[in-house]
């Protein structure tokens, strides 16, 4: 990989806009606010090369607009929303070479939380925007529970190492309904605690990898026949497929 760092800014009260390093070098990753990375890239003495997007909600690309008065760069996103400045649409098997940084990235269609959200995935790195979170997973505003599950599946298949960079902070909140949701999951406890050490030492709890996530994230885990019996016990129904249990996941999550 031809990047030297992936390095957090922060904006607003929880999201996380990766910056990629490679020299002198820079390319953002769902840039919701521009004036932390504006500020970041004259602290650092970067230059923008590029502009990635997962799906069009404020927080994601409402920086979009005053990077691009500043830096001419292209705008990777969804086909299948409106993104402000998008240059580059794209769809599920798409391969791109990010300009500057040298790395390839497939994008994948991950429709749930939003109907055109897609992710990007290369040499061992996954930007998951608001589909896959740290034990959790993205609201479902625009689709439904059958994309979602299918969405994540689909990340799920990835490799284990694989480092999943999603765009919140919410580890510790998703973990508390993951103990609900899961009680006697040994992961949960060790995810816990590997998150506390990280934030208390002022770091982020990511990136996750795959592997953590499906030991620890009850939305991967929604054809365990222990997650599933609680999910039925919360609906109060037996529920017979993965979906169903999802589903249920999901709402019960929604109202937690």
């Amino acid at each position: 990989m031809d990047i030297t760092a992936i390095v957090p800014i922060r904006a607003f009260q929880d999201n996380y806009i990766w910056c990629l390093r490679r020299g002198s070098t820079a390319v953002v990753v769902d840039p919701g606010d521009a004036d932390p990375v504006l500020d970041y890239l004259s602290n650092e003495g970067l230059w923008l090369a590029a502009i990635l997007t997962t799906h069009h909600h404020g927080d994601h690309v409402g920086g979009n607009t005053k990077l691009l008065t500043k830096y001419n760069v292209p705008v990777f996103g969804p086909a299948r929303e409106k993104i402000p400045g998008i240059t580059k649409a794209l769809r599920e098997g798409d391969k791109i070479e990010v300009p500057g940084i040298g790395l390839e990235l497939e994008v994948f269609d991950v429709p749930g939380h939003t109907a055109g959200h897609i992710a990007y995935y290369g040499e061992g790195v996954l930007f998951c925007g608001d589909t896959l979170f740290s034990c959790g997973c993205g609201r479902l505003f625009e689709g439904t529970a059958a994309q979602m599950h299918a969405s994540l599946s689909k990340l799920a298949a990835l490799p284990g190492r694989t480092l999943v960079y999603c765009a919140h902070e919410y580890t510790l909140s998703n973990l508390r309904f993951a103990r609900a949701a899961d009680p006697g999951n040994p992961a949960i406890d060790e995810r816990e605690a590997s998150a506390r050490a990280a934030l208390a030492a002022g770091s982020p709890s990511l990136p996750s990898t795959v592997e953590s996530e499906l030991a620890a994230n009850p939305f991967l885990r929604s054809g365990n026949p222990a997650l599933a019996a609680s999910a039925s016990r919360h609906a109060g129904r037996a529920l017979t497929s993965p979906v169903e249990v999802f589903a249920t996941l999901r709402k019960w999550k929604d109202g937690f």
